[in-house]
């Protein structure tokens, strides 16, 4: 039954046309979702890079200001007393 109304489709040069252009879109629609897909993705991507860049600026900032600290007690009395602390 499925078979002979496939077939009387097939048949028909405006059910073939119908059908193509029919395949046409879908192959249009699907890589339009596909694309709006990696586009997502894409962007999900640049935001984990900006906060990973914002949390390594932070770190980097920190590791600086932790080399610039006085050593000792003695250290910091001579800055204080300079006044460059």
């Amino acid at each position: 039954m499925i078979s002979t109304l496939l077939t009387g489709f097939a048949a028909s040069p405006r059910m073939r046309a119908a059908l193509r252009y029919g395949a046409i879109m879908l192959a249009v629609l699907l890589f339009l979702l596909a694309l709006r897909r990696s586009g997502e993705s894409t962007g999900r991507l640049a935001e984990r890079l900006e906060t990973t860049e914002k949390a390594n600026d932070v770190q980097r900032r920190m590791l600086e200001a932790a080399a610039r600290r006085p050593r000792d007690r003695n250290e910091l009395a001579e800055r204080m007393r300079d006044g460059r602390f």
